[in-house]
């Protein structure tokens, strides 16, 4: 390991950054689609929910053209046309989706619409492919997941700031009842110039077209292997990711019924809960983080702290503006402390993190069932905080040692987050013989599969040298 690659390569990262950001303003503001498209299109609410259904099987769609495309050309698609290639073309392919807007807002057609979205999407799925294991790259592998957490952080801003933006552009205030489907296609246009515009960005940034880790490691014995599914730790790793984008969604997609249903809340004063609840996800993602900006101990200590309250502070922040009654979040800030003390015990090993969290996970859905009232509100609201950081860390564990067939094995976990809908599904159906409050037992499984991979997964990465306890220094 050459003395550069000691640190993150904040030059490259921050361009990478943006399509994180892209990919968390797009998803959150389909929420804002939804109810505009229920309207225009007279749809009942199974109907509406084809947005969200188009939306995320395109990344499976997308994976699976992915791999089409390297078997036929015999080589894998990133490798051959390179990480930037990559990411623009990515970029090129969500700004032909966002274009469908305008011809299917003038026919007035609905299958138009979800072709638009289904095609932002497919680019998407080329983007992630490519982004996440060129955010590990970009600095060592020892801070990989902390710069894939960061990246996530960016990406939960999006999803704060995303559907406020698209509904102001779409509805033009806030209190604002005149809902055309006209009204969607001018803020999508410029959605897909703001596409190609950062895919030129990119192309012209210091971004590499073949990250140094990949290199070094496509020479290693163990990056050998033909494929990548031939790798232990992806194949689990895989079933990880399903799970996990599983719990995330499933957790949030039934909180809403559970607090109607249960507790009698109107569902205009539950919103609040849901939006804590994706807050909650920056929260822990930027806590996370900490170690990609130093190595400064105690620097570090300082920003596990400073860090969760600014994100805090910008949840509370977004819901003064939308005049919510902010005092019952205050508590919030207490169980933030259990976050801030489980990333401490972690020690920025992304194995160990991942065994931490998902075990406090578990508590929580626990006591998300077991009580009642508010405490239960804000047990299962707290799974957010916890799952903020599982993606990197799978993510990271999942791709270790594979060298040339990183992003092959990109493409496959990719792949895994149909399990959001699925298994947001499975729950649903759960409930209907069990009650919804009982039906979180689905989210334990879940979690517990997550704390059998975290134990597994550490076994075989030592088996093949491969250690996130070492300390990569630069040079001799």
């Amino acid at each position: 390991m050459t003395a550069e690659n000691s640190q993150t390569k904040w030059g490259q990262f921050i361009p990478l950054v943006t399509v994180f950001f892209f990919w968390g303003f797009v998803a959150a503001s389909n929420d804002i689609l939804i109810p505009v498209f229920q309207k225009a299109f007279h749809l009942t609410q199974s109907q509406s929910q084809w947005v969200s259904l188009a939306f995320y099987i395109a990344y499976t769609v997308g994976s699976l053209i992915y791999m089409g495309v390297s078997i036929l050309i015999k080589k894998d698609l990133v490798n051959k046309i390179g990480y930037k290639n990559g990411l623009a073309l990515g970029l090129c392919i969500s700004a032909v989706g966002t274009l469908l807007f305008y011809p299917a807002a003038n026919y007035g057609s609905f299958p138009l619409m979800l072709s638009g979205l289904f095609i932002v999407a497919l680019g998407f799925s080329l983007q992630q492919t490519v982004a996440n294991p060129l955010a590990i790259a970009l600095g060592p592998i020892k801070t990989g997941s902390q710069r894939l957490t960061l990246a996530g952080g960016i990406n939960n801003f999006g999803t704060t700031i995303g559907p406020l933006i698209v509904s102001f552009a779409i509805f033009g205030s806030a209190g604002s009842s005149d809902i055309s489907i006209e009204s969607v296609k001018i803020p999508y246009l410029i959605l897909g110039v703001a596409f190609l515009a950062v895919a030129i960005f990119l192309k012209l940034s210091p971004l590499p077209d073949r990250p140094a880790l990949v290199e070094e490691s496509a020479d290693d014995a163990g990056a050998s292997r033909s494929s990548a599914l031939k790798y232990p730790q992806l194949v689990l790793g895989m079933i990880a990711i399903f799970v996990y984008v599983g719990v995330e969604v499933s957790t949030a997609s039934n909180l809403p019924a559970y607090m109607e249903k249960e507790l009698g809340f109107a569902l205009k004063d539950v919103a609040p809960y849901i939006s804590l609840y994706w807050a909650s996800m920056m929260i822990g993602r930027w806590t996370g983080a900490v170690e990609a900006f130093t190595d400064n101990v105690q620097v570090q200590k300082i920003l596990r702290f400073v860090a969760p309250y600014l994100a805090f502070g910008i949840f509370l922040g977004v819901n003064a503006i939308a005049k919510h009654d902010l005092a019952p979040f205050y508590v919030y800030g207490w169980i933030i402390l259990v976050l801030i003390v489980a990333d401490m015990l972690s020690k920025g090993n992304p194995a160990r993190m991942l065994l931490i969290f998902a075990t406090i996970g578990i508590v929580a859905l626990l006591i998300g069932m077991f009580t009642t009232g508010m405490v239960s509100v804000y047990a299962i609201t707290s799974v957010g905080l916890f799952c903020s950081t599982l993606w990197p860390c799978i993510f990271t564990l999942a791709v270790s040692g594979l060298g040339k067939n990183t992003s092959q094995g990109s493409s496959f976990l990719i792949m895994m987050i149909m399990g959001g809908g699925i298994m947001s599904w499975v729950q649903g159906y759960v409930s209907e013989f069990i009650g919804i409050q009982n039906s979180y037992i689905i989210g334990i499984l879940c979690f517990a599969y997550l704390v059998f991979y975290a134990w597994k997964v550490s076994g075989i990465l030592r088996a093949q040298g491969i250690s996130f306890d070492k300390k990569i220094s630069g040079g001799h």
